[in-house]
């Protein structure tokens, strides 16, 4: 069995006797700026553990070629309607998708930006609207002419009227005109209205009534409202609730559609306040009618990552538009690429590196407005250069966003106005790792921490003790 003594002799820490040691004011001096050092250093390199380094490199994006980009949006557009605003994509693939609505949405709003009502209903996609053979039969004038002077008069005077408002040069207004004066003329010999007086057809020439049509929100010719006695009822800005109808335009859609309307109304309660009842297979065919000018839209599209256009127009395969009366301005609330980031997720990213994220929502707040009376022709284009930035802890993916720089203009169009955001990808991608830390290597650090200022205290204090005791010694001398 091995002895005590033999243990004790590989002791490398020999104790001196405390008879034999010397306490100075020096040393004990040291001895506390020693131990401050140590606590100051020992908490720097904890600090030091603690926080997260990181290094930046720039890669090719490594995203799979079936890999979708995601672009949000929330945009108002003050002098747009929802009744005509498309949102289209197309991209240099050769990709055109035309007035997307599944992942969109819009919103009425008045000319401050203010909501003024539920979800605008876009209804399905409309087959190609229908109309009467193009030929020089006669057809006579059957629908009654509408002015601002005469036109609260006459709504008020049936339970129903229905209004075309038209433009004389548009082509789809000219097409309609030959089968809505017929319609009008056999609804008038059926339902005469100065007998019946529950339903006549009328239009408004908005090129002559500039100020009737403003009033009544109509942005594309020719546009069919229907206004009814029950539901005529001013809003505080003086406008009617009234519908729109979409359906086929030949002479006998139009016939069977007034039929269709007038059919619920009895003859003898014709001047009662009454609402639509029926439940006809043209129901689609009739959505309410927009309540103000503007419309905020909102929503979603996946693109494929290569560049392409995101764009805002007012669209219609049956309508025209005057180019000198559209105004594109408009307020962008949000406008981003890639997934939402969540403001949790986002602001514990920006613990980490607070420059991520700066370019992430760049047009965020901006407003792109032009005056409606310069009749201008504006469009108004954004062209958008992104990047991809990826995150990465421990081969784990923290977050992935998507910065990118913007550039606007606003030019002159030669056709109809539109909004487009022009988006580039980059092929390369930041990506940020975080460079893991070693506990041994925080040990080691502290352990050389306590050491070496130990050890530098010690030569420290036996300088400034011998440095003492000479100058004593000399002094001794000096007095002997």
């Amino acid at each position: 069995m091995v002895s005590t003594a033999k243990i004790k002799s590989v002791d490398f820490y020999r104790k001196i006797p405390r008879d034999l040691t010397e306490a100075s004011l020096s040393g004990a001096g040291l001895s506390i700026i020693a131990a401050l050092a140590m606590m100051f250093l020992f908490g720097m390199e904890l600090h030091n553990y603690l926080s997260i380094s990181t290094s930046t490199s720039i890669i090719v994006d490594r995203s799979p070629d079936d890999d979708y980009l995601r672009i949000d949006f929330n945009m108002s557009f003050p002098a747009l309607s929802c009744e005509f605003a498309s949102v289209d994509v197309s991209d240099v693939l050769g990709t055109n998708r035309l007035n997307i609505t599944k992942t969109v949405r819009k919103y009425p709003i008045n000319k401050h930006l203010k909501s003024t009502g539920s979800e605008f209903d876009s209804g399905p996609v409309t087959h190609r609207v229908k109309h009467d053979e193009e030929n020089d039969e006669e057809y006579g004038e059957g629908s009654v002419t509408l002015t601002a002077d005469n036109f609260d008069r006459v709504s008020h005077q049936h339970s129903i009227l229905v209004v075309n408002f038209y433009a004389p040069w548009c082509y789809w207004s000219n097409r309609l005109k030959p089968s809505w004066e017929k319609a009008a003329k056999i609804l008038r010999e059926r339902h005469d209205p100065e007998v019946d007086g529950r339903i006549i057809m009328g239009k408004v020439d908005c090129t002559e009534e500039v100020d009737l049509c403003r009033n009544h929100h109509i942005q594309g010719y020719p546009s069919i409202r229907i206004f009814r006695k029950g539901s005529d009822v001013r809003d505080e800005h003086g406008h009617h609730e009234h519908e729109s109808y979409y359906g086929d335009r030949d002479t006998d859609t139009l016939v069977k559609t007034m039929e269709e309307l007038v059919a619920p109304i009895a003859l003898e309660s014709s001047t009662l306040s009454l609402e639509d009842k029926s439940n006809t297979t043209t129901e689609n065919a009739k959505r309410p009618a927009p309540r103000e000018a503007g419309c905020r839209i909102e929503g979603f599209v996946r693109v494929k990552k290569v560049p392409g256009n995101l764009v805002i127009s007012a669209r219609s395969g049956a309508h025209s538009f005057d180019s000198t009366l559209m105004n594109m301005s408009h307020v962008i609330s949000d406008f981003s690429f890639g997934k939402k980031i969540t403001p949790r997720v986002m602001s514990d990213i920006k613990r980490i590196l607070p420059y991520i994220g700066a370019s992430h929502a760049k047009l965020n707040g901006k407003s792109y407005l032009t005056d409606p009376d310069d009749h201008a022709n504006v469009t108004v284009e954004h062209y958008l250069q992104l990047v991809k930035t990826e995150v990465m802890r421990s081969s784990h993916q923290l977050v992935e966003e998507y910065e990118f720089t913007a550039h606007s203009s606003l030019i002159h169009a030669l056709t109809i106005p539109v909004v487009k955001f022009h988006y580039e990808p980059s092929p390369m991608q930041v990506l940020i790792t975080e460079n893991p830390k070693s506990f041994s290597h925080f040990i080691t650090n502290v352990c050389a921490i306590i050491g070496g200022i130990f050890t530098v205290a010690g030569i420290l204090d036996s300088i400034l003790h011998n440095t003492m005791r000479m100058v004593k010694k000399v002094e001794l001398g000096k007095n002997f």
